[in-house]
């Protein structure tokens, strides 16, 4: 195994090699430190989890459903009458299905295998930086992730972005063992079955850093150049069959009997795929998922369009992102910069170069996508990019501070300022938050820049006295909002970390309590269990007939719970309504199947009038709840959606009737 040539490098290196790690003693610390690591993540990301209620209701529902049906598990329906899908892939659901299956429904239930997943992503992402630079490094990233506010908040809420964030990482950890050419053809195989899986998570998102691995692996390993070509192919085929094997079963599955694919335009995941959550994710011409052409920038499938900036290379940083995933994003690109510069003598396949070129890429390639984007975007995507940060600057740091030459002071003295200089900055940005905070962490941060430039001249105390400065002064501006993320509730489409007060009409934030009844309530009938007031509607104009907006579960009222719930195993949905708005809170009162017609914004042409009207000849639907005003669907572009098509239908051939503040039509009377 080549490695970096020790002239290079001015102090000891941790083990390069798997066999090096092998042989290394761990010291007494290590163990205990890491469990610690662990058991204070854990509390973080479960520290009053159930004040979230049910968190995204969208999935919720959809999670509610396929804690009853197999099928609706399967294909990721969002009622368990498997009329549509979400308009993602169901992996990122299973674990939620089967703990609600496992321990019935409520917030717990829902967040906790969530909470789970972030502690695992810590713990693989310590492993991952300790192959490279030693314990140290690991725990110091992990603490990193741990301490990142959107981190707390995605580890902490019921989107996909958790799964996603766990098998990127485990990729890159995968990659590196492939790196080290000991049984590199597992690691590769593995490293392709996690961006398989994490294809049927998000779909092409996961992908987005392929070709930075691929690159780095065939620069990069110890192989000769046609073993590494085969390696990646062997990669490849993996991600082919890990993702593809779903993707077959629905696409020849018979359409008529399974789930509408909930965003596609023709009922088809490869079109959701390469459409609505491809490139049109990239150019702003979202097809699908209710949406006609353009950028869009109202409530969406698993959410409203961000509130970023527009984009370009400093989106990153704006107002809405920064405070999100920036806090440490200068430190990073100047800690790859200059190990970079350090390596840059070493041999092809040193690992210590590798590594940053691995995670470097990872992070540039997602950084560059989500900078200049112009489709859909939310502030809570960027948690793919804390795993990056967190390891570069990890890294980075033990590498710089093992030199202990000059240039390497200058650079970890720079790195702390910089980062101070720009908590300084986002610090400002909180109106009557953690202002006491911001000079404190300006003025130490620049002191302790200046006693590292100056640690090799000085007593070993006084540098490690400016070295625990330093973290204090990275680390309390995060660690601030990562707390206020912490103890906030969070519920809607389109949480932000951080002091977010309140919620506002996109779901941001919400209030201590929101959403979700105590565990065991929303079953069948849903009479027993409520919960305070949460939050969650889209933004947009709601249509359906004359009726209300529900908003959360409190909405439902006992008669409305009882009205629906009555003689609900006659039918295969209870009720339906126009869009996913009402839908998730009516379902996961009653914890019955409703129909969400044309899914979460009431344009999917799923079901056609004609299938509407057969479901009502049959019997399968027995009641039709009206919200908003006469028109039915969501205004948009001014277009006639099926939902505005069958909403027209009920409301001139049924009679209405009112429950408490909501219009009902029974489509099982008898009409003239």
């Amino acid at each position: 195994m080549t490695t970096l040539n020790p002239s290079v490098l001015e102090g000891p290196l941790p083990p390069r090699t798997a066999e090096d790690v092998g042989r290394a003693a761990r010291p007494s610390w290590e163990r205990p430190a890491f469990w610690a690591l662990l058991c204070i993540a854990a509390v973080a990301f479960l520290w009053d989890l159930g004040a979230s209620g049910f968190g995204n209701e969208f999935y919720a529902a959809a999670t509610q459903a396929g804690g009853e049906s197999w099928k609706a598990a399967f294909f990721g329906a969002s009622d368990a009458g498997n009329s549509i899908t979400v308009d993602k892939p169901p992996v990122a659901l299973w674990p939620m299905d089967i703990s609600v299956r496992l321990f019935g429904l409520g917030s717990w239930q829902i967040l906790v295998p969530e909470a789970l997943m972030g502690v695992a992503t810590v713990g693989v992402l310590y492993a991952a930086v300790r192959r490279l630079y030693g314990p140290a490094a690991g725990l110091l990233a992990g603490a990193l992730l741990a301490l990142t506010p959107v981190a707390a908040l995605m580890f902490r809420f019921n989107n996909p972005d958790a799964l996603l964030t766990l098998l990127m990482v485990c990729a890159l950890y995968c990659f590196q063992r492939a790196l080290e050419g000991n049984r590199a053809v597992r690691w590769m195989v593995l490293t392709g079955v996690c961006f398989g899986l994490a294809f049927l998570v998000k779909t092409l998102q996961a992908w987005l850093i392929l070709p930075a691995l691929t690159l780095v692996y065939l620069v990069c390993a110890a192989q000769p150049l046609g073993r590494r070509i085969g390696h990646v192919l062997l990669a490849g085929a993996a991600i082919v069959v890990s993702s593809g094997w779903w993707v077959a079963i629905v696409e020849l599955w018979p359409a008529d009997s399974r789930p509408y694919v909930g965003g596609s335009t023709n009922n088809s995941f490869l079109d959701l795929t390469l459409g609505y959550n491809g490139l049109g994710r990239l150019t702003g011409e979202e097809k699908g998922g209710g949406v006609g052409g353009g950028s869009s920038t109202s409530g969406m499938p698993g959410g409203a369009g961000g509130r970023g900036e527009a984009g370009g290379i400093t989106r990153m940083f704006d107002s809405a992102l920064g405070s999100q995933i920036s806090w440490l994003l200068p430190a990073a690109l100047i800690l790859l910069v200059a190990a970079l510069v350090v390596t840059r003598r070493a041999a092809r396949t040193d690992l210590h170069r590798a590594g940053f070129l691995a995670w470097g890429g990872a992070l540039l390639c997602t950084a560059v996508t989500f900078s200049f984007m112009s489709g859909i975007f939310h502030e809570y995507y960027t948690v793919a990019l804390a795993p990056y940060i967190a390891a570069l600057v990890a890294m980075g740091t033990v590498l710089l501070w093992r030199l202990r030459g000059r240039a390497a002071a200058a650079a970890l003295a720079a790195t702390v300022a910089a980062t101070a200089v720009w908590a300084f900055v986002l610090l400002g940005r909180a109106e009557g938050w953690s202002s006491p905070l911001r000079w404190p962490v300006l003025v130490v941060g620049v002191l302790a820049a200046a006693g590292i430039a100056l640690a090799r001249f000085l007593p070993r105390r006084l540098a490690l006295g400016a070295t625990g400065l330093a973290l204090a002064a990275v680390l309390a501006g995060p660690a601030s909002y990562t707390w206020a993320t912490v103890t906030t509730a969070h519920t809607g489409q389109t949480p932000l970390a951080g002091p977010v007060s309140g919620a506002d009409a996109q779901g941001h934030g919400g209030p201590p309590g929101a959403g979700a009844p105590e565990s065991g309530a929303a079953q069948s009938g849903g009479q027993s269990g409520t919960a305070a007031s949460g939050q969650g509607a889209p933004s947009g104009t709601a249509k359906g007939g004359s009726g209300s907006r529900l908003g959360s579960v409190d909405a439902v009222t006992p008669q409305l719970r009882a009205t629906l719930a009555a003689d609900a195993s006659a039918y295969t949905w209870v009720a339906a309504t126009v869009a996913s708005d009402n839908q998730t809170w009516l379902q996961l009162a009653v914890g019955e199947p409703v129909m969400p017609i044309g899914d979460f914004s009431g344009g999917d042409p799923a079901p056609t009038l004609a299938q509407f009207k057969q479901y009502v000849a049959d019997g399968k639907i027995h009641y039709f709840v009206a919200q908003g005003d006469e028109d039915g669907g969501f205004s948009r572009d001014g277009t006639d959606t099926t939902g505005s098509q069958i909403s027209a239908w009920v409301t001139t051939t049924f009679t209405p009737q009112t429950v408490g503040s909501t219009t009902l039509y029974d489509l099982t009377a008898v009409t003239g």
